[in-house]
């Protein structure tokens, strides 16, 4: 109870006016989701994709067009003197963007790629050339001249392109099969020849895309002689139909789709010796029924790393394979009693040793170990998780990674980069400032860093600095000043006030958004905004998202609170979730809603909650728990029976449906609908290849079975999200009118 008091106390005296210079000086306008979902884009210009040149020299990054913020061209700017230019023009280059491939459609919805354009590319390690794929062709930019040659132009899309490391060779796959192109002679030679139907040769499977945070099934050796490729057999999997529903019709898709407790797809791995042409399988072990997680090649091209997981995802083996036999031994195991956490950590120096991180403490640090995988030292220690590995400064002996922490403690709604050593333990000196939300990318010579910065007051900010933080200069300073296409509306921003609350000997961290003018003699409604999956973690000190500026202009107060199981948090407090999915997610959200319960200014009986894929999932959950007493939920594709989801993911936290029965049957929706406490929106994309279609149709089916009352709203077409200006306008206008109708004024007057 004095914890709650103590919030209480804190939160109203955080209601001073907002920046009253910037309210000042801006005219008040209310935030429209007219305006929200228009060209420019309010977020302003936002550099994604930033990455310095080998040398530190330049910095390239993808921006997006004014005239259409879903497609986007690819800018560079000098690091020194001179201004940002464009240096791919997509529409210049393909005027008429047309239909990709299901395909790459599959591989850009596993990463979330929204837009078109210049959506990625790729630097040669030598900094001569900048590699863009541009709606299915390739293109290559001389850094020298700033000249664009394309190199395919082909009816079939050419996928996962890359520049050899030291930039003789580009490559990428086609129908199924690995092509490297000769730079100097001008032509291309397949590496393999027999993939077709369901042989897969470089690509990484759908479980490795979508789950394990790996888009690439093929990795160069340094020296340019090898290439370690994998090839996928499907025909194990089982087809799942799905129906790809569109505004002009249907098909069915033969959907491979691996669910929980059923087979995956059989991963090999092949080493491709470019002199000899012969090409050696990986000794990965006798058991197929593995996942094949990261592949990496020592600095000397000598050793190939393997990091081999087991089906349960509780041991992962680390794999020293010699490329020319392909023979292997294990020289470093992780392993846990729920799950081992697959990250991008590792990292071979020049030495010979390499960079590993562990969660054996029961937080994620870094350790040196020696090629032969003996432990050297610890390079991180301390009540706090690590969140990646940023890079090494193999001279200076520095290793840069970021952290949510502050004094050797963890501070989960701040991120900043920190500096630790290679050679002895040492307490980690912050390299950038604290008080907001930094990322970065570091050249790999670690000397310097782009930085990428937010706070509450800060919109998107991407710099150039060296490696001891010293500001070199602006890639997008992104100022919020008059000519900030947000500007007109800064004045209505509500005051954003953060807090904590206990459960279970863990530490949640809330945040709370209050309307314009708000008055804490008033009651207010509340839309609870939730993710709650694993990995999620949305509370943080960084600028805040227009779609909430659309719900506190509407009057709502905007609350979120990260439950046990969400976010980069130690060991403990991400497995509270193993075995019981939904369960003390649930039990922590009741937790927010009885301390929203307990503020003045909240209206008990006008409490709603909205969220989208596993935030989905929860927001059924939660409209069906009497102790959340919710008056409407907004539910976004959700899965609503794990053992139609996927293998990686579901078993990670789930075991299996055959070994976890009683798990699985306590986190299916269709039992609790009766208990349902308000009304329910349920979206879902009708093209939906990752929460397939069946997952809402079954909840559609079982409410109507039950003559219960519930709302609609399906996007042919769409995918795992919804995309574009005029449907998510369509969206917004739908939550808008719902919530209006269920906690708004609306639902007042029919009081």
């Amino acid at each position: 109870m004095r914890k709650h008091l103590l919030a209480s106390a804190l939160f109203l005296a955080a209601q001073a006016p907002f920046t009253a210079a910037l309210a000042q000086s801006a005219d008040p306008a209310v935030l429209t989701p007219e305006r929200v979902f228009a060209n420019p884009s309010l977020a302003g210009p936002v550099a994604r994709g930033v990455s310095l040149s080998p040398d530190g020299e330049l910095v390239a990054f993808l921006r997006s067009r004014e005239d259409d913020v879903d497609v986007l061209d690819l800018w560079a700017a000098p690091t020194g003197e001179g201004e940002p230019f464009k240096l791919i023009d997509a529409r210049a280059l393909v005027p008429d963007a047309g239909e990709l491939s299901e395909a790459e459609k599959a591989r850009r919805e596993r990463m979330r790629i929204s837009q078109r354009g210049v959506v990625e590319y790729f630097w040669d390690e030598q900094g001569r050339y900048i590699l863009a794929p541009l709606e299915g062709d390739v293109f290559l930019a001389e850094r020298a001249g700033g000249a664009v040659r394309r190199l395919t132009e082909t009816d079939a899309d050419e996928i996962d392109a890359k520049v050899s490391p030291k930039g003789n060779f580009v490559s990428w796959v086609r129908d199924q099969d690995l092509v490297v192109y000769d730079l100097a002679a001008g032509t291309e030679a397949p590496v393999t020849t027999d993939g077709d139907g369901l042989i897969t040769w470089a690509t990484a499977e759908f479980i490795a895309q979508e789950e394990m945070d790996r888009d690439t099934g093929y990795w160069w050796s340094p020296d340019e002689r090898y290439i370690a490729l994998q090839r996928t057999d499907e025909s194990t999997v089982d087809i799942v139909p799905r129906l790809d529903i569109t505004g002009g019709g249907a098909s069915v898709i033969e959907q491979r789709y691996p669910r929980a407790g059923r087979p995956n797809a059989v991963v090999e791995l092949y080493v491709q010796d470019r002199q000899s042409g012969q090409r050696i399988k990986v000794d990965l072990g006798e058991n197929t029924d593995i996942y094949l997680a990261r592949v990496n090649w020592s600095a000397d091209g000598r050793t190939l790393y393997v990091q081999r997981q087991s089906r349960d995802q509780k041991r992962l083996d680390l794999l020293s394979v010699d490329p020319a036999t392909g023979a292997s031994r294990v020289i470093v195991t992780q392993r846990s009693d729920a799950w081992v956490p697959l990250t991008n950590d590792f990292r071979a120096l020049e030495d010979g040793t390499f960079i590993w991180s562990s969660e054996e403490t029961g937080w994620r640090h870094l350790y040196l170990y020696n090629r032969e995988g003996r432990r050297l030292r610890a390079i991180t220690r301390g009540a706090y998780p690590i969140k990646g590995l940023n890079g090494v400064n193999q001279t200076t002996g520095e290793v840069f990674f970021t952290a949510s922490m502050r004094d050797g403690r963890e501070l989960p709604i701040e991120q900043q980069m920190f500096r630790a050593s290679l050679r002895r333990t040492v307490t980690p000196v912050a390299v950038t400032p604290e008080g907001g939300w930094w990322g970065a990318s570091m050249n790999r010579t670690g000397t310097a860093y782009v930085g990428n910065y937010t706070d509450l007051n800060t919109p998107a900010q991407s710099g150039l600095y060296r490696a001891d933080g010293t500001f070199v200069r602006w890639i997008e300073e992104n100022r919020l000043d008059e000519s900030h296409p947000y500007f007109p509306y800064v004045s209505r921003r509500g005051q954003v006030t953060f807090g904590e609350l206990e459960s279970h000997g863990e530490t949640l961290v809330w945040q709370m958004t209050t309307p314009p003018g708000f008055d804490p003699t008033k009651t207010y409604p509340v839309v609870m905004q939730v993710y709650g999956g694993p990995s999620g973690g949305g509370v943080r000190r960084g600028w805040q998202s227009a779609t909430n500026q659309l719900l506190t202009e509407a009057g709502y107060i905007v609350f979120r609170l990260d439950n046990r199981g969400e976010g980069d948090r130690s060991t403990a407090f991400k497995q509270a979730l193993y075995l019981k999915m939904g369960q003390p997610e649930i039990e922590d959200q009741v937790l927010g809603a009885n301390y929203l319960r307990s503020l003045s200014f909240v209206d008990d009986d006008r409490i709603a909650m909205m969220g989208w894929s596993y935030g989905g999932f929860m927001s059924l959950m939660a409209i069906t728990e009497p102790r959340m007493g919710l008056a409407a939920a907004a539910s976004g594709a959700p899965p609503t029976e794990w053992s139609l989801y996927d293998t990686h993911y579901t078993e990670r936290y789930m075991s299996t449906p055959q070994a976890n029965a009683e798990g699985y049957a306590a986190s299916d929706v269709i039992p609790r609908l009766p208990n349902m406490t308000g009304r329910l929106l349920l979206m879902h994309g009708m093209a939906d290849d990752n929460v397939i279609l069946e997952n809402s149709t079954r909840v559609i089916d079982a409410l109507q079975s039950r003559s219960m009352p519930f709302e609609l709203m399906l996007y042919p077409g769409q995918r795992h999200g919804v995309r574009g200006n005029e449907r998510q306008l369509q969206q917004w206008r739908t939550y808008l009118d719902f919530f209006d109708r269920t906690i708004g004024e609306r639902s007042r007057s029919s009081d």
